[in-house]
């Protein structure tokens, strides 16, 4: 579904046009997910990602001789390859859901949830007792009744699971991929290895 599918409350279709900022000011930030910042991030992101031929080139593995030079690499390597890391993590993630259709299920229908209650909370508050309930009350109170769906799919075990695969690839990549290449230092040559010179 578009955008342009997408269809206001009635009040707010009424709304003179001069009046739209303001009511996408009063949002859930939950669901503005094509905002600025969003997209800024994002975009932060894909520019920091490094090129993954440069990240997987088996020529770069090398062992660290000392203890020393060994942590000075590590550090390097999670500062110089983070969004890499990320976007690994997040495959692992997506892996999982992908595999586990209960699981995804179960994630699908939270997600529901808390779009259908922003979406609620734009047209009209939700009252209980006389006193309005906030939306972060709301998403809280989703959160606290899919653990018992949540632990049935197995999302404890996925968690565990997707954490410890995520730090054993950045351990393993950290710990032997020679930054010091690309980066250069006094032991090791500096090669541009991601923007090689082009011999004419």
């Amino acid at each position: 579904m578009n955008a342009a599918e997408l269809r206001l409350p009635l009040h707010l279709e009424t709304t003179k046009p001069g009046r739209y900022p303001e009511l996408l000011m009063n949002l859930p930030v939950q669901i503005q997910l094509a905002s600025p910042a969003f997209h800024e991030w994002i975009s932060r992101r894909k520019e920091s990602v490094r090129p993954w031929m440069v990240f997987v080139n088996t020529h770069n593995f090398k062992v660290p001789h000392s203890f020393q030079r060994w942590t000075n690499r590590v550090v390097k390597n999670v500062d110089h390859f983070q969004s890499n890391y990320m976007f690994i993590f997040i495959g692992l993630i997506i892996y999982c859901l992908i595999t586990s259709p209960l699981l995804f299920f179960a994630v699908f229908l939270s997600l529901a949830l808390c779009y259908f209650l922003s979406l609620r909370n734009v047209d009209k508050k939700i009252i209980v007792g006389g006193h309005e309930v906030a939306l972060g009350h709301q998403f809280a109170a989703v959160g606290v009744l899919s653990v018992p769906v949540f632990y049935m799919a197995g999302a404890g075990a996925v968690l565990f699971w997707v954490i410890g695969a995520t730090f054993f690839v950045i351990a393993i990549h950290a710990s032997f991929y020679n930054i010091e290449r690309i980066l250069g230092s006094e032991e090791e040559p500096f090669e541009d290895f991601e923007h090689p010179i082009q011999e004419v």
